[in-house]
């Protein structure tokens, strides 16, 4: 069995991995140029094909006839993508003649769409997994080969939770690889009446609400924080307040308002609607502050309303 890869990001790596693990030649690998204005914390798919002498392509627009033709001249068994960020057309799907395979980074039929696992953070999920499924023109939605469960524990950020979701994505191939290459792979359609689809997120998707309830706040605060954008709010004079990490603390009082900045010199919290965020790294103006530093920054300062 030989496979033509399209790949990108971390969960690119683990599927390359997997598959030179289990013995399948991979004749090409399509990814994506790195961005020099994106936060890369993953290792470049590229250089991982390059240092194997696998031929690599990075095309602007893979579904171009030149580039079908040449996948078509390549020869593959299988298609398989791990993250790659353009949809493949049926010109493509149907070049393989033991089928075209995505992973993707949740239960499906749920999560369909694009960053699973920031919002099933978000959301405050309590579970979520990785899913391979066979390819089909509408993104997401082909028949399952097979899923793997994992937990979302209370303190997961998006990075962890992703790291988890790869050794997950890895133990899912390893088991069926072999089923892929003696062509009993299971075929389990769909239920749409179970499917839910998300977009993509935008740095600016992060800005805190603080008349939201403090778990929902905190849920938001754990998806974006690094290496994402970070969730964000301002403060009375127009500084913008970056918060990498803080944990609710359960203690309403009525008559304080949402947004209310609350010191102490054990620490600084933030009222939401049924409690309060302590505060414990951020970042203000460019200057990353840790809870000693931001203690510091709010004294005196008691009572401020962020928006």
């Amino acid at each position: 069995m030989k496979a033509v890869v399209f790949a990108y990001s971390a969960m690119g790596i683990t599927g390359l991995d997997a598959l030179e693990k289990s013995g399948v030649p991979v004749l090409a690998v399509f990814t994506h140029e790195d961005d020099p204005s994106e936060n890369r914390w993953f290792d470049s798919v590229s250089g991982w094909a390059k240092k194997r002498s696998v031929p690599v392509f990075t095309p602007e627009n893979v579904n171009a006839a030149e580039w079908v033709e040449r996948i078509r001249r390549l020869g593959p068994d299988v298609i398989f993508s791990f993250y790659y960020r353009k949809i493949l057309k049926r010109a493509i799907l149907d070049i393989p003649p033991g089928g075209a395979f995505n992973l993707h980074g949740s239960l499906l039929p749920a999560y369909r769409g694009r960053c699973p696992v920031n919002w099933v953070l978000v959301n405050g999920e309590t579970g979520t997994g990785v899913t391979l499924h066979y390819m089909a023109e509408k993104a997401d939605a082909g028949d399952i080969v097979g899923r793997r469960e994992v937990p979302i524990d209370f303190q997961d950020t998006a990075i962890v939770l992703y790291r988890k979701l790869q050794k997950a994505a890895g133990e899912l191939l390893t088991e069926l690889l072999p089923l892929i290459r003696e062509g009993r792979a299971p075929r389990i359609p769909q239920d749409d009446r179970m499917a839910s689809t998300y977009g993509g997120r935008k740095p600016e998707d992060g800005r805190i609400d603080w008349t939201w309830p403090v778990h929902r706040i905190y849920n938001l605060i754990r998806a974006v924080t690094e290496p994402y954008p970070g969730a964000f709010a301002h403060l009375p004079g127009g500084e913008k307040m970056i918060v990498w990490w803080a944990l609710p603390e359960r203690d309403a009082v009525p008559d304080r308002p949402p947004g209310r900045l609350e010191w102490r010199a054990d620490g600084v919290s933030v009222r939401g609607k049924d409690g309060r965020l302590r505060l414990l790294r951020g970042e203000i103006d460019g200057r990353r502050l840790d809870e000693k530093e931001l203690i510091r920054y709010f004294e005196g300062k008691e009572g401020w309303i962020l928006t």
